[in-house]
């Protein structure tokens, strides 16, 4: 994994955590030194992460990054275009949720952000390991993106529709 895939993993880990993250088990997760570790989180830092020390580990208050919910609608042979579309334009598929009749909202979390992380997924799908979301809904889902900024937020938004991946307002 490259630098910079790395501490966007980094980053996108700490964000997602609900607790502290050990410089140990973000060592192990990542195959590098804890060393590397602490000069990852450095750089993170200052590139405006609001990361945090503490003697359990790392935790994020915020991020810099900015977030936006797409509703979108294709078929689970669009998946991997869909995905490819917004990893390559900058962006990370935070988690993927649709709402149920029954049951409500159902969500996952996927932090999807390089070509093998899209790989991987496909793959876990096509194995028949597992099904998408969006099948209990007939298409239908919605993903939480994450950008470094409104910018890529609205390039992601414009090719989505160019795509016709944007479901239609009802």
């Amino acid at each position: 994994m490259k630098t910079q895939d790395r501490r966007k993993a980094i980053a996108n880990l700490l964000l997602s955590s609900k607790e502290a993250v050990s410089g140990g088990k973000l060592s192990e997760e990542f195959g590098v030194s804890r060393q590397i570790i602490v000069q990852d989180i450095a750089v993170l830092k200052g590139s405006g992460y609001e990361i945090f020390s503490t003697h359990s580990g790392y935790i994020m208050q915020q991020s810099p990054l900015k977030e936006r919910v797409f509703k979108l609608y294709h078929t689970t042979e669009q998946t991997e275009d869909e995905l490819n579309l917004i990893v390559e334009l900058g962006g990370t598929v935070v988690d993927v949720f649709v709402w149920h009749k029954v049951y409500g909202k159902m969500s996952a979390k996927l932090n999807i952000f390089s070509p093998l992380h899209i790989k991987q997924f496909i793959e876990g799908v096509r194995t028949g390991k597992s099904t998408e979301l969006m099948n209990i809904t007939g298409g239908y889902h919605y993903h939480t993106i994450r950008a470094e900024s409104e910018e890529i937020l609205d390039k992601i938004d414009i090719a989505l529709k160019k795509r016709g991946y944007i479901a239609p307002e009802i």
